[in-house]
């Protein structure tokens, strides 16, 4: 089949002057990335010491997740100092010795901002809990209880329980979208908004280079408090959180108004700063676009199409693309197979397939989209999700809905930077996570001695898409293809590629036309057979137009 037969519409080409556009940026998760000082915890000395490994992958950037003073009771996602780094993981001059280096091997610095709530041990909250008049009193959501004593709405939590936990100082109830531990801010309260502002000058003024905003879509809720409404449909739900549309807990259009602050914020330090939504939920396409419409919004947007999906299909493939057709004021996507919040997508996907062959394509496929491309650590090594039994976990969320879930501690595990080191290479001391045996033998040492690794092809994979324009910012159209074979076009001026992969399980028949040449192949691809093996990856470059 000609590759130019019945195309199915797709996104319109970008210009590519900013330098995010397009970008591959790798997401450092510092808990579990290398530990310098011996207490089984990453740090961010760790991650100075091993940014040459990042820049040696040929990306653009770094995603830094949260370094913040904290409890740690959802692994510093619950702040207790915004301006500040908890000690387990350094200090502000690491911080900026980290900055310094990344910038100097031309790496982007973006890095986590939670405006959606605190650790409870923040001293705003610490204030606005003692009463009802004092000047932060307004600064979290509070409200009465009904009359019967019952929370003021019906609203779940995303970790298990009523999204509602009563406080004896104020007679009332706080909400919390997650744990209890982590209070809601009234994010609609213009001094919360200019203490959240003042936040992001802070790490501008350090110089980082962006922002990945956390749980955006949660950020404001209904102030009238509705019920949310059960969901009717059958499905699987393994936590009260599952049984509602979450229709007033969130996803209020008031978030927009302050998108735009941010974006003016941001816009003050230059046209080069990078804003970058997590958007999840029953309306996270919608809210994406929402999110980054126009020229005083976010630049990119991410969600959980991927990230949570049991299995890679054509099917599910091509509904990233068509959300993102690139019509007029449109924002630009961003895209993630492996995150800290999912299982790795190698334990999800292969399906009792060849893993390391898995990875390999997986890698081609990500490199091969249009958007910018998030890459997790390790996923350039190829690991699986590690196995963590019951009795190490730590993630709350896995706890509470064991063992229905995988939970995130699986992703989580230490870097594998050595083979034969007790702890590979991660730590001299005894991890925060186990390490998993089948790691050690993907470590990264082991894999820079091979030629053949996943590493290495890594590195050439990124270095195809920053070397083909089509890829990092042209068109793409999706293609209609023999069942299990996906087939799309990336088209940027004068250049014209085609990408094919076989997401199945067995070889299927297909021939390319003349005029094609192969700019890259993994997994036994050939453009001279007739069929092309399950998992296999092809670029070609070339062909009629």
């Amino acid at each position: 089949m000609s590759p130019d037969l019945h195309p199915v519409p797709g996104g319109a080409a970008a210009p590519d002057h900013e330098w995010w556009r397009g970008a591959v940026i790798y997401q450092v998760y510092p808990r579990s990335f290398a530990d310098t000082n011996g207490d089984g915890i990453g740090d961010l000395p760790g991650v100075t010491a091993h940014l040459d490994h990042i820049a040696s992958l040929g990306v653009d950037g770094i995603w830094l997740s949260p370094f913040f003073t904290s409890p740690m009771k959802d692994f510093g996602y619950d702040v207790s100092d915004y301006l500040g780094v908890d000690p387990i993981f350094g200090t502000l001059a690491d911080f900026d010795r980290l900055v310094d280096k990344a910038h100097a091997l031309g790496l982007k610095v973006i890095i986590d901002q939670v405006y959606s709530h605190t650790s409870d041990d923040h001293a705003w909250f610490q204030e606005s809990r003692q009463d009802r008049t004092n000047p932060k009193a307004d600064w979290y959501v509070w409200a009465d209880a009904k009359p019967e004593g019952s929370p003021p709405s019906n609203w779940q939590s995303v970790f298990g329980g009523p999204a509602w936990t009563w406080d004896a100082r104020r007679h009332q109830y706080y909400m919390h979208n997650f744990l209890r531990e982590q209070p809601q801010l009234n994010v609609r309260n213009p001094e919360v908004q200019e203490a959240l502002l003042a936040v992001a000058r802070f790490w501008l003024d350090r110089g980082v280079d962006g922002f990945r905003c956390d749980a955006l879509n949660f950020s404001m809720h209904d102030p009238a408090l509705t019920d949310n409404p059960p969901v009717l449909a059958p499905g699987k739900r393994t936590r009260p959180f599952d049984f509602q549309h979450h229709d007033h807990n969130q996803s209020h259009p008031d978030i927009l108004a302050f998108l735009t602050r941010l974006r003016g914020v941001a816009d003050s330090y230059g046209d080069d700063r990078f804003l970058v939504a997590e958007v999840g939920g029953e309306k996270a396409n919608e809210e994406m676009k929402l999110y980054t419409e126009g020229a005083d919004r976010l630049h990119s947007a991410y969600g959980f199409l991927y990230l949570y999906a049991d299995r890679l299909t054509t099917d599910l493939v091509n509904r990233g693309p068509a959300m993102w057709p690139g019509v007029e004021g449109e924002g630009w996507p961003s895209w993630t197979f492996s995150n800290h919040d999912a299982p790795r997508a190698v334990s999800r996907w292969a399906e009792g397939r060849d893993p390391r062959a898995f990875a390999e394509m997986a890698l081609l496929l990500l490199v091969c989209l249009r958007g910018n491309v998030f890459i997790y650590q390790g996923e350039e090594l190829g690991l699986p999700q590690a196995e963590v039994p019951f009795e190490r976990l730590v993630d709350p969320e896995a706890i509470t809905n064991w063992p229905d879930t995988l939970g995130r501690d699986g992703a989580r595990t230490p870097m594998p930077w050595k083979a034969d080191n007790g702890f590979a290479g991660f730590s001299e001391a005894e991890p925060w996570l186990p390490v998993d045996p089948r790691h050690r033998a993907l470590a990264v040492e082991a894999q820079e001695r091979d030629p053949g690794s996943t590493l290495h092809l890594a590195r050439r994979l990124i270095a195809l898409r920053k070397t083909h324009p089509a890829l990092r910012t042209g068109s793409m159209t999706l293609l209609d293809a023999p069942d299990g074979l996906l087939l799309f076009n990336r088209i940027d001026r004068g250049e014209r590629l085609l990408c094919v992969f076989n997401l199945g399980h067995h070889p299927v028949d297909w021939t390319p036309p003349a005029g094609w040449s192969v700019v890259e192949a993994v997994n036994g691809a050939d453009i001279h057979a007739h069929a092309l093996p399950a998992l296999a990856g092809l670029v070609l470059s070339g062909g009629p137009g």
